[in-house]
């Protein structure tokens, strides 16, 4: 005759009883390499960055170049500190990058993911903040491709009724 469970406790209780182990979720390991850095790729539009944290002093750099000399403008640079910010680690890790592909908006928003990545494979209690802002999830959206007939994606070349 089955046993009506009223509460977390009952089922651990009615699961022990059956002889079947309850596997809780393990706590997130950190995940680092033999000289303590955490590697993760990020992914924006057509960019693909792969950045390499450790701790240290706040350094970025981006494809050997200082963040200020590759991303200029100061709105890309307030994109790769966003990751930081938002966990609360200014001026803690050290990042090194390399980016391929796309435009500068696109390597930012892809080191950005990178960073983002590398951070919570660093330190798993980070992860909480940077899910909640968004951070961990690959922007997906992509230029659309040409259509033939078609001027560009969706531009139609110009009507002429004569």
């Amino acid at each position: 005759m089955a046993t009506e469970i009223k509460s977390l406790e009952g089922l651990e209780a009615a699961v022990s009883d059956a002889g079947v182990e309850l596997q809780l979720d393990a706590p997130r390991e950190p995940v680092r390499d033999e000289l303590g850095r955490s590697y993760a790729t990020g992914k924006r539009k057509d960019a693909v960055a792969r950045v390499w944290i450790k701790p240290g002093s706040g350094k970025v750099t981006v494809n050997g170049k200082e963040m200020k000399a590759y991303f200029a403008r100061p709105v890309l640079q307030m994109i790769l500190r966003q990751p930081f910010t938002v966990a609360g680690v200014e001026d803690q890790f050290d990042v090194y990058a390399t980016v391929k592909g796309g435009g500068l908006s696109g390597q930012a928003g892809a080191v950005k993911h990178g960073v983002s990545k590398a951070l919570q494979l660093y330190d798993p209690a980070l992860r909480g903040a940077l899910k909640a802002a968004g951070f961990l999830t690959r922007d997906s959206r992509v230029v659309e491709r040409k259509k033939y007939g078609k001027a560009k994606a969706r531009k139609s070349f110009q009507f002429s009724k004569r």
